[in-house]
């Protein structure tokens, strides 16, 4: 493999490295343990999230709603566990509605031809207003039961649970979008659909399934938010929308460059989860971090342009 390919497949999470060894230097309490396990621990709402968008992405299809329809599922979660609900019951409300909103999206994208890009707006808008009208617009808190926060705050072996949720989630990820025929005819359906049809691909099920997908992750993001802070409110997931993007996106500048992929997106975000740690230990303003967000993103793009205008406008 010559240097520039090598540059080309991997230079992004070596820059990803290069950045994880400047915060150990000149960051103070980078490096300790408890903070690099803080990190772990911020970056597995997102890491979630983004393997659900990647899985919409392979099929060349985009998601703008996961990150309200999690706001929605926590405000049923949060609001049911408020109104003493069993919290079985209550989790499983918001899982429900979180297969809701995948289903949703997949039937408008796969049945009705509403290109992804106007259908999840619409979604979103939707998970948005139902929010607030749950919520009437104010966070549910309460102290609830300590098995269910223990969820997201419990360890095992000095381990967080929550990063330990991540691991599985992002490992499952990978196995399925890379050794199961499932990923195999999703990857085939994002790159050449026509193709994969004519050869006897299912094309609208690999989409309406990618679509499924980043809904349920978003109902799992959900439950671990509530867990983590012990209340709901109608936006709180709201900040995941760029950065997940951002992290998938991202993904797409390593290791199969040009394609979503599974293992870029967890570094991608990764990547912003240490920068902005990173920025916030060596005392930067907090408006670099959105900057420095914006920057990744427009780069991404630009690398990827035609990955995600199909993926936008394809009907």
């Amino acid at each position: 493999m010559t240097l520039g390919r090598v540059i080309e497949r991997y230079g992004t999470a070596l820059a990803g490295v290069l950045l994880v060894v400047f915060l150990v230097v000149f960051a103070n309490n980078f490096a300790s343990p408890a903070n690099l396990l803080n990190v772990l621990k911020q970056v597995s709402f997102l890491a979630i999230l983004a393997m659900g968008f990647t899985f919409a992405l392979i099929t060349a299809e985009l998601d703008l709603s996961f990150a309200n329809l999690c706001s929605l599922c926590s405000v049923v979660i949060g609001g049911l566990i408020h109104s003493e609900i069993a919290i079985p019951l209550a989790v499983a409300a918001g899982l429900a509605v979180a297969l809701a909103g995948g289903v949703l999206n997949g039937l408008l994208i796969t049945g009705l031809k509403v290109p992804s890009l106007i259908a999840t707006l619409g979604t979103a808008s939707v998970a948005n207003g139902f929010a607030f009208m749950i919520s009437g617009g104010v966070a549910f808190v309460g102290r609830w039961d300590p098995a269910f926060l223990a969820l997201a705050r419990g360890k095992i072996a000095g381990i967080p649970y929550l990063v330990l949720i991540m691991a599985a989630v992002v490992l499952l990820a990978f196995f399925v979008s890379t050794k199961t025929r499932l990923g195999v005819h999703m990857q085939a359906t994002g790159e050449a659909a026509e193709a994969a049809r004519r050869n006897g691909i299912d094309v609208r099920r690999m989409k309406f399934l990618g679509m499924v997908f980043s809904g349920l992750t978003a109902g799992l993001t959900a439950v671990l938010l509530v867990a983590n802070l012990s209340s709901a409110a109608p936006q709180m997931a709201g900040d995941f929308l760029l950065n997940g993007i951002a992290a998938a996106l991202l993904g797409m500048t390593m290791f199969t460059p040009g394609k979503p992929n599974i293992a870029g997106s967890f570094c991608g975000a990764l990547i912003i989860a240490v920068l902005a740690n990173g920025l916030v230990l060596l005392g930067a303003p907090y408006y670099l971090q959105d900057i420095m967000l914006g920057v990744i993103i427009i780069g991404s793009v630009a690398f990827s342009a035609s990955v995600l205008k199909k993926a936008a406008f394809s009907l």
